[in-house]
C-alpha cells in the first residue's frame, strides 16, 4: 500500500535491494522468502519483538534522487505481487515525467506529492473510522488480519507487548485484542506460537501473582487455560480484557452484536496508538461508573468531569469533589465518601452564571434551580470552557423556561433522545393532559391518585397510639432535613440523609423517597404520559406473558387487603403488562409481582411502573430475564462473600448445598418473600439508597446469627428450616400498620417458637460487620460470576438440546454437543461479521434451545464444507446449497440445529437407499422437492388436465417431469464425488454403466407414454451413441474404451481449481505468480478443446441449445427414484462406496482447528507463512 513519504538514512540496513532505475528502489526484508539462515531468524526475531511493520510488510519501494544520501519510502507490500503492481505503477506514469526536471529537490517534492495524493483520494473512499486512527495502529490492524486470517469487519481495540507462557518456557510476542478474539503471535529464532481464542468462550479471566506466573493474566476456557505476563500496563489491559469478555458474555445472552459508538467526540489531538474502539469503550467504562454513582438513566452520557469545591450552606463549608456534567444533568460527589452528593437536572436549571472570582473563591460557578435553590461551585480549572458546555446542553435541554423556539426544540429533540433506547417504538409519548381516545387507563382512577395503602389503610388500633407518634416524630425529622438540604431531586445527600433511611422512612413519604433515590423520579420526569399510552397499547394483546401475569395476580400478598379485591388487581395487571409491553426481552418473570404490589402500596401506578423500569433495568440488572441470569451472578457473588467473611460456614454450607437453595429467593424478591412484610419493606427502604450491597450485607448477617446452629445441621432441609424461622420472626416493632399474616407463619408453630428479631437491629448488625462492602467490588465480583454462570447455562443448553435431538439422531452424544459448539459458532459469528439477516431473525429466545439458534446459506455452506463425507471440489458448493434449500422446509432461508443435523445424519448413517434418495432429492429443481413426489404418481390424464386448468403452472410442472438435466447435474456431482476416491476409476466405470443405462430408460419410458415424436426422438441420440462404446470396453484396461469417462473427467474437472505449485515456501508461490497467468490460460484452452466436442450423457452441444430454445421442450423425458435405485444395485462398486460408513469426529477435529489455532513451527520456509483461515 502507499504510505506517507518518511525519511530512510540507512538503506541497506536489514534490506536487500531486487530493482532499481534512477528514481526508486524495490526492496525485500533480509530473511524473508527463499532461505535466510542464521540472518533471516534473527531479522524475523527482532520484526516481532520490536513489532516492526517489516513482519507485515516485507516489501518496501524508496525514493532517491542523484547522489543523495537520504531516502523516503513511500510504499510498502506484503507480498510481491503487491509490491510489483506499486513498481509497475511508478514506472509507467512517473517515470518520463520525473525526466524532465532539471532539479533533485523538484523531483523530490513532486514524489511526495503525487503520493500524499494517491493516499488521500484512498481515504475518500475509506470509512471515517479508519481515519479516524493512527497510521501506526491502522498498520497493526492489518497485521492482525494477516497473521490470523481475520476479516476486514473484525476491529481490533489495542494490542500490547507481553510474553505467553508455552510450557515452562515464556514466549515475548503481541497480544491483541479485538471485539471478538484474543489473539497472541510470537516468533523467536524460529519458533512460531500463534493463539486465537474467542471471547465467548472465556470462562474465567484473572489477575494474579505467583511464583511461577509474576503478575500475570489468566485466561480460561472450557479447555485449557492460557498464562500471560510481562505487561508493560496489566492494569490497563487487564481492564480491557474484562470489559471485551463482558460484550461477549451479553452477546450470549441477549445476542446482541458489538455496535461502535459514532457519536464519540474526536479528540482535541491525536493520541499515538489508541483506536477509536478504545476511546469508545473507555467512554463507555466512564459512563457505566457515572450512571452507576448517581442513578441516572441508560442513555446519559458522560461528557467530561473536573475537580472542584462545593459550598454547602448546611455545615457552612467547602466541599472537595469532582462536578460531573452530561447531556441531561450536573452532579457532584465528594472525595470523601458519603459527605456530600448532589444531582441537578438541567430541566431544573433557570441561571448559570459567573461569579466573581477572589482569593478566598476563586472561579466561581453559581447555577439556581426552578425550585429556588442555588449552588455554588468554585475552584474551576477551565470555567470558561465548562460554562460553554452547561449552555450547549441547556439549549438541546426540552421543557425549559428558556427562549427557544418550538422549532429549535423540536430539532434538539430529534438530534438528543430523551426517550431511551430501550422503549419500543409503537407507543406514542403523549404530552402532559393528551390522553388516547377509550383508553383504559384515567388519572381519575384512584389508583392513579395515590398508593393502595392510603386508600385501604384501616383506622389504627388504640394500642398503637405511641407507634404513631414515633411515626410522627419521623415524619417531622425528614421535614426537618428538607428545610436544611433541599427537597426533590436537588436535594444535597449526606450521612445525615443516610442515616435517617436506616432508621426507616415514614409512610408518608416512601414513595416520594423511592423515587427520589432509585432515579425513576427523573425518568418519569422526562416521559409525561408514557406510561399511560403504554397501557392503552397493551391493553387486550394476548401473549405468553400475559397469560403468565394472570396465573400470577392473586398469588401476589394475597394476605393483604388492597389485593382482595379487584381494584388492587387491576393496578398491578396494568403494571406489570405495561412492563411486558415496553421490554418484551424481559416480558414477565415470576417474583416482578411480588415486588410491583409492594410498590403499589406506596406509589401511584405510574409511579410504581417508573420503580419498576429501575429495578428490573438498572439496579438489579437481568434479574427478571427468562434465566434469572442476574440472581444467579449475585447468587455466586454471596457464594464468594461467604467464603471471605464467614469460611468455616461456607466449608459447612458447601458439603450441604444450601447456600444456593436458600439465597436465590432473597435476592430476587429483596426478602420480601421471606420475611414478614412490615420489616422487609425497611430492607427495601435501605436497597433504594444503598443499592444491592444492603442485601447482601443482611444476608450475611443472617448467616451469621444462626451461624452456631447451621453449624450443627446434618442436612439441607434442617439448615432451610432454621433459616426460615428466623426470617419469619423478624420483626418491625414500631410499624403503625396493622399486622398481616405471614405465608411462612406455619414454620413458627410448636410448643417453643423461636425468639423475636428485631429488623433494626438486624440491619445495624449487618452495618456494623459487613459495611466495608463496597460496590465497585461488587461489580467486580460480578464480572467474574458472569462468565461462569452464563457459560454454564451455555453448557445446560447444550445438553437439553443433545437430549431432545439424540433420539432422532443416530450421532453419538459427544458428536452432537461438537456439532452444536460448531453450529452456534457460527450463528455466533454471523452477529459480529455480517449476515443476510439481523441478529433478532436468528435469535428467538421464547423458543425451545433446540430452534432458537439459526444459520443461513453462506454459514451451512462452510459447515458442510468442513464435516460433509461427500467432497465434491468446488461443487460442494453447489451440492451444499441444494441441500440447505431442501432442509429449510419454512423457506425463510434459514435453518436450526435440528435440521442441519438431520442433514448430516442421512449422509453419515443412511443405508445406501437413503443416501441415494437424499441425492435423488438435492438434484430436483429448487422449491418442488415435495410436489415431484405426488406428480411422478399422478395419472397422465389427471395431469395434463391439471396443465390445462393452470396454465400459469405449465411451466413449473414441465421443469419437474422433465429431469434430464438435473440427471446430468446428478452425474456431474457423482463424478466429483469419486474424484478422491482410492477406488476412482472403478467408479468412473459404475457411473458411466449406470448413467447410460438410466438414460435409456427414460428414452423406452418417453416411447411408452407418447409413441416417440420425431423431435424428442431426436435430442439425445448422441448421448445414447457416446454411451454405447463406454459400455463395450467398460472391462477393458482403458485406452479408447474410456472415451466417454475421460470426457465426463474432463466435464467435471471445469469446477475443480487449478493446480498450484508445490511446497509451502510463499517466497516460491511470489516468483511464480507473473508466470501463473499463462499457466491459466493454458489451462482454460485445454478445457475449451476438450468441451467443443464433448457430450457428457446426454448434455446437449451449443447448436441443440439453440434449437430446443425455439421448440417445445421435451415433457415426457424422466425417471423415478426406484429405477435409479435398481440402476445403481447393478454396480458393485457403487453400492460399496454408498454403504462405506464414515466418521464424523475427524471432521469434527478438522473444523474446529480452523476456529481456534495454536501451532508451533521450527523450519525457517515458514517464516513467511499466512493463516487462511480462521
Amino acid at each position: 500500500m502507499w504510505i506517507t513519504p518518511e525519511e530512510v538514512l540507512l538503506a541497506n540496513a536489514l534490506w536487500v535491494s531486487e530493482r532499481a532505475n534512477p528514481y526508486f528502489i524495490l526492496q525485500r526484508r533480509k530473511g524473508h522468502g527463499r532461505g535466510g539462515g542464521i540472518t533471516g531468524l534473527l531479522v524475523g526475531t527482532l520484526d516481532v519483538v520490536l513489532d516492526s511493520s517489516a513482519r507485515v510488510a516485507p516489501y518496501r519501494i524508496l525514493h532517491q534522487t542523484g547522489e543523495s544520501q537520504i531516502f523516503w519510502n513511500i510504499a510498502c507490500g506484503s507480498s510481491r505481487k503487491e509490491i510489483t503492481e506499486h513498481w509497475e505503477w511508478l514506472e509507467t506514469n512517473l517515470l518520463q515525467t520525473l525526466s524532465i526536471f532539471d532539479n533533485d529537490d523538484d523531483i523530490t517534492t513532486f514524489v511526495k506529492g503525487k503520493i500524499q495524493g494517491i493516499i488521500a483520494e484512498e481515504n475518500k473512499s475509506g470509512k471515517a473510522q479508519e481515519d479516524e486512527d493512527p497510521g501506526k495502529f491502522r498498520e497493526a490492524e492489518l497485521k492482525m488480519r494477516k497473521l490470523f486470517g481475520m476479516p476486514e469487519e473484525e476491529k481490533l481495540v489495542n494490542y500490547y507487548p507481553c510474553s505467553y507462557w508455552k510450557g515452562r518456557v515464556p514466549r515475548q510476542g503481541w497480544i491483541y485484542l479485538s471485539v471478538n478474539h484474543l489473539c497472541f503471535y510470537s516468533f523467536l529464532l524460529g519458533k512460531e506460537v500463534s493463539l486465537v481464542v474467542q471471547w465467548t468462550d472465556v470462562t474465567q479471566l484473572d489477575k494474579n501473582a505467583t511464583l511461577v506466573f509474576p503478575e500475570s493474566i489468566r485466561v480460561s476456557t472450557r479447555d485449557t487455560e492460557h498464562f500471560f505476563s510481562m505487561f508493560l500496563n496489566i492494569n490497563e489491559t487487564f481492564k480491557l480484557m474484562e470489559q471485551l469478555a463482558n460484550i461477549a458474555m451479553r452477546q450470549l445472552l441477549d445476542n446482541e452484536s458489538f455496535a461502535a459508538d459514532r457519536s464519540l467526540p474526536k479528540p482535541c489531538k491525536t493520541l499515538k496508538n489508541v483506536s477509536a474502539l478504545k476511546r469508545d469503550l473507555d467512554a463507555r467504562a466512564k459512563n457505566e461508573r457515572y450512571r452507576a454513582l448517581f442513578r441516572l438513566t441508560q442513555d446519559e452520557r458522560l461528557d467530561g468531569h473536573t475537580d472542584c469545591t462545593l459550598w454547602t450552606p448546611f455545615a457552612k463549608m467547602h466541599v472537595v469533589g469532582q462536578m460531573f456534567v452530561s447531556n441531561n444533568y450536573i452532579c457532584f460527589a465528594s472525595r470523601e465518601e458519603d459527605l456530600c452528593q448532589l444531582i441537578i437536572p438541567l430541566r431544573e436549571v433557570t441561571i448559570v452564571e459567573k461569579a466573581d472570582s477572589s482569593s478566598v473563591l476563586p472561579s466561581p460557578l453559581s447555577i439556581s434551580t426552578k425550585n429556588k435553590m442555588t449552588f455554588l461551585f468554585a475552584n474551576l480549572k477551565d470555567r470558561d470552557f465548562l460554562v460553554q458546555r452547561i449552555s450547549d446542553f441547556l439549549q438541546r435541554t426540552p421543557d425549559r423556561p428558556c427562549a427557544l423556539s418550538t422549532q429549535s426544540v423540536s430539532q434538539n429533540l430529534s438530534k438528543y433522545p430523551s426517550t431511551p433506547p430501550s422503549l419500543p417504538p409503537s407507543p406514542p409519548v403523549l404530552g402532559l393532559g393528551e390522553m388516547p381516545q377509550n383508553q383504559h387507563y384515567s388519572p381519575s382512577l384512584p389508583t392513579a391518585k395515590k398508593g393502595l395503602l392510603q386508600i385501604y389503610q384501616q383506622d389504627v388500633p388504640e394500642e398503637l397510639g405511641p407507634k404513631v407518634t414515633r411515626e410522627k416524630m419521623k415524619e417531622e425529622s425528614w421535614n426537618i432535613h428538607f428545610f436544611e438540604f433541599g427537597r426533590g431531586v436537588c436535594m444535597y445527600r449526606t450521612s445525615k440523609t443516610r442515616e435517617l433511611v436506616l432508621n426507616g422512612i415514614p409512610e408518608s413519604l416512601r414513595g416520594e423517597l423511592w423515587l427520589l433515590f432509585s432515579g425513576a423520579q427523573n425518568e418519569m420526569a422526562t416521559h409525561p404520559g408514557y406510561y399511560a399510552s403504554l397501557v392503552e397499547q397493551a391493553i387486550g394483546k394476548y401473549t405468553l406473558a400475559t397469560e403468565e401475569i394472570e396465573r400470577d395476580l392473586h398469588r401476589s400478598m394475597p394476605e393483604h387487603h388492597a389485593f382482595q379485591n379487584e381494584m388492587g388487581i387491576a393496578a398491578l395487571r396494568r403494571v406489570l403488562t405495561a412492563y411486558a409491553y415496553r421490554n418484551p426481552n424481559i416480558g414477565y418473570c415470576q417474583a416482578m409481582n411480588i415486588v410491583t404490589s409492594v410498590l403499589l402500596l406506596y406509589c401511584t401506578e405510574e409511579e410504581a411502573f417508573w420503580l419498576l423500569v429501575a429495578l428490573c433495568e438498572r439496579m438489579l440488572p437481568d434479574y427478571y430475564n427468562t434465566r434469572v441470569v442476574g440472581a444467579l451472578v449475585d447468587q455466586g457473588v454471596f457464594e464468594e462473600l461467604t467464603r471471605e467473611c464467614l469460611p468455616l460456614l461456607y466449608e459447612h454450607m458447601q458439603d450441604l448445598g444450601v447456600i444456593s437453595t436458600i439465597s436465590l429467593s432473597w435476592f430476587l424478591t429483596l426478602f420480601l418473600s421471606v420475611m414478614p412484610f412490615d420489616s422487609a419493606v425497611l430492607l427495601v427502604d435501605c436497597f433504594f439508597y444503598e443499592g444491592i450491597k444492603v442485601i447482601f450485607q443482611v444476608a450475611l448477617a443472617v448467616l451469621h446469627a444462626n451461624m452456631d446452629q447451621l453449624l450443627s445441621c446434618s442436612d439441607e432441609g434442617e439448615a432451610m428450616t432454621i433459616l426460615g424461622r428466623y426470617l419469619d420472626n423478624v420483626v418491625n416493632k414500631l410499624t403503625v400498620s396493622p399486622p398481616i399474616p405471614h405465608l411462612h407463619a406455619l414454620l413458627t408453630s410448636g410448643i417453643n417458637p423461636p425468639p423475636e428479631i428485631d429488623v433494626f437491629e438486624l440491619i445495624k448488625a449487618s452495618y456494623e460487620k459487613f459495611g466495608s462492602l463496597r460496590a465497585d467490588v461488587i461489580e467486580q465480583m460480578r464480572f467474574k460470576q458472569r462468565l461462569k454462570v452464563i457459560q454454564s447455562l451455555e453448557d445446560t443448553a447444550k445438553r437439553s438440546v443433545v437430549r431432545a435431538i439424540m433420539t432422532e439422531s443416530a450421532f453419538t452424544i459427544e458428536e452432537l454437543e461438537e456439532l452444536y459448539v460448531l453450529f452456534k459458532a457460527k450463528h455466533i459469528m454471523s452477529c459480529y461479521w455480517g449476515a443476510s439477516s439481523t441478529a433478532a431473525e436468528r435469535h428467538d429466545p421464547s423458543l425451545p434451545y433446540l430452534e432458537q439458534y439459526h444459520i443461513d446459506c453462506g454459514q451451512f455452506v462452510q459447515l458442510f464444507s468442513a464435516l460433509a463425507p461427500w467432497s465434491c471440489g468446488l461443487h460442494t458448493n453447489t451440492l451444499s446449497s441444494r441441500l440447505f434449500r431442501l432442509l429449510d422446509q419454512n423457506k425463510d432461508s434459514l435453518i436450526n440445529f435440528k435440521e442441519f443435523v438431520t442433514g448430516l445424519s442421512g449422509m453419515y448413517h443412511g443405508d445406501m437407499t437413503e443416501k441415494l434418495k437424499l441425492l435423488y432429492k438435492l438434484h430436483l429443481p429448487p422449491g418442488m422437492f415435495t410436489v415431484i413426489k405426488s406428480l411422478l404418481t399422478w395419472p397422465r390424464k389427471e395431469c395434463n388436465s391439471v396443465s390445462r386448468k393452470r396454465k400459469t403452472k405449465l411451466k413449473h410442472i414441465f421443469v419437474i417431469i422433465q429431469l434430464q438435466e438435473q440427471f446430468i447435474e446428478m452425474c456431474k456431482t457423482l463424478y466429483n464425488m469419486f474424484s478422491e476416491d482410492p477406488m476412482e476409476q472403478e467408479l468412473y466405470h459404475g457411473i458411466a454403466t449406470v448413467a447410460s443405462l438410466l438414460l435409456c430408460i427414460g428414452e423406452v419410458g418417453k416411447k411408452f407414454t407418447n409413441n416417440g415424436s420425431k423431435k424428442t426422438e431426436a435430442q439425445l441420440p448422441s448421448a445414447v451413441d457416446a454411451l454405447q462404446p463406454e459400455r463395450e470396453d467398460s472391462s477393458g484396461e482403458g485406452g479408447s474404451g474410456q472415451s466417454l469417462v475421460s470426457k465426463a473427467l474432463a466435464e467435471a474437472q471445469l469446477e475443480t481449481p487449478p493446480p498450484t505449485a508445490a511446497g509451502s515456501d510463499e517466497e516460491a508461490k511470489d516468483d511464480t505468480s507473473v508466470s501463473s497467468y499463462s499457466v491459466v490460460s493454458a489451462g482454460s484452452l485445454q478445457c475449451e478443446d476438450i468441451a467443443d466436442d464433448t457430450v457428457l450423457i446426454g448434455c446437449m452441444s451449443g447448436d441443440a441449445v439453440d434449437r430446443r430454445q425455439g421448440s417445445a421442450p421435451d415433457a415426457d423425458w424422466s425417471i423415478t427414484f426406484e429405477q435409479v435405485l435398481a440402476s445403481f444395485l447393478t454396480e458393485s462398486s457403487l453400492v460399496d462406496y454408498f454403504e462405506k460408513k464414515h466418521d464424523i469426529q475427524s471432521k469434527i477435529t478438522a473444523c474446529k482447528s480452523l476456529r481456534a489455532v495454536e501451532r508451533q513451527t521450527s523450519t525457517s520456509s515458514d517464516h513467511d507463512f499466512s493463516l487462511n483461515t480462521h
